[in-house]
């Protein structure tokens, strides 16, 4: 892993511990963590590869995003407030956050050596992953489900909490 990859890494945990005070709900709010999976997307995902089980296994780590953001999302709070939707991650958010990041950072740092690398190229042969990209994909792929679903979950429950209090469609959570 190369110093990028591990500042990616830091600063993707630190966009949630920072949410764990409560803070607008923002545009950047919102761009922030898009920026940053979209950097690491164009950086790692060159291909989606769909020889073999590769297909299979991309969708089952994206699912697993998709799950976590969506569960993250649900247990993060909003609130109206001051004429603002306001957002404050939990530490159960938090934890689910932490856990998905955990797992890609470790996975990356266990296959980085000759050990880790060995017993994937193995599961990979026995299971028909064709090739290191499949990996790569997958956990890309995942983040992005757990990025994309979080914050969909939050703006659409933000739009619920703007149009409740002010009585009308709202437009924008953003605002």
């Amino acid at each position: 892993m190369t110093i990028s990859d591990w500042l990616i890494d830091v600063a993707l945990l630190l966009v949630v511990f920072r949410q764990l005070r409560e803070e607008r709900l923002t545009l950047r709010t919102v761009l922030l963590p898009l920026a940053l999976i979209t950097w690491a997307g164009t950086t790692y995902l060159h291909h989606i590869p769909t020889a073999g089980d590769d297909a299979l296994l991309i969708a089952l780590f994206a699912a697993t995003g998709v799950a976590f953001g969506l569960a993250g999302g649900l247990i993060t709070r909003a609130r109206f407030a001051d004429g603002h939707i306001r957002v404050k991650a939990t530490w159960g958010a938090a934890a689910l956050w932490v856990v998905s990041m955990g797992f890609r950072l470790g996975f990356a740092v266990w296959t980085s050596h000759a050990s880790g690398a060995a017993q994937v190229a193995r599961f990979s042969a026995d299971h028909e992953i064709t090739s290191g990209q499949a990996w790569v994909a997958a956990l890309i792929l995942m983040a992005f489900g757990e990025v994309v679903m979080r914050l969909g979950v939050i703006v659409a429950r933000g739009l619920r909490l703007r149009a409740r209090h002010q009585g009308a469609p709202a437009v924008s959570a953003l605002a």
